[in-house]
């Protein structure tokens, strides 16, 4: 027993295992829901919901696998039902929300204020072409890009092959080339 891993003790209800895995994995994890929703308080959100499912389901988790991999998926499916969440409430307001980055943004004063503004336009830009990648393309792109994962790692949390990955990264690039209008190289 004392030889077992934190993920087996964890995959057996330990709660001081999954405290510590939870520990390891939580910065990795809120960077990339951060990236995916756009949103600091949401994306806390979602990481939350996503160790709660998990302490939940930590029994079906199988310890021969990576954890970050299980936890991986489940995030990715919280981040997508939030999508849908949004996609509807949109649809039904018919407007953006209070809580979007256009709402809340306030002219800067400073100095440069032309350099600033663009700067800010284009990540605005970004994240509107981003927002718009259906999750498919999205996922397996921010997954490679913002968190330097294999082609193996995102099939592995995706349930899809190396080839499918690198398919769906190349698509995702080639939107967000044509939707940003920037020349290819």
């Amino acid at each position: 027993m004392g030889s077992d891993t934190p993920e087996q003790r964890a995959a057996r209800g330990d709660p001081d295992a999954f405290t510590a895995l939870m520990t390891a994995t939580k910065a990795d994890l809120y960077r990339f829901v951060r990236r995916y929703v756009g949103d600091e308080d949401e994306a806390l959100d979602l990481v939350q919901e996503a160790y709660a499912a998990a302490w939940l389901g930590i029994r079906r988790y199988d310890p021969t696998r990576p954890f970050e991999a299980w936890l991986r998926t489940i995030t990715l499916n919280k981040c997508r039902d939030w999508s849908r969440r949004r996609r509807v409430r949109r649809l039904v307001r018919g407007v953006v929300g209070l809580d979007a980055p256009e709402a809340v943004r306030v002219a800067d004063p400073s100095p440069g204020v032309e350099a600033q503004a663009e700067d800010r336009r284009r990540i605005a830009e970004l994240s509107r072409a981003l927002d718009a990648l259906p999750h498919g393309l999205r996922a397996p792109l921010l997954l490679a890009t913002l968190e330097g994962r294999s082609q193996t790692e995102i099939g592995r949390i995706m349930g899809l092959t190396s080839k499918a990955v690198e398919l769906r990264i190349a698509r995702a690039r080639a939107q967000l080339r044509a939707a940003l209008d920037v020349p290819v190289e």
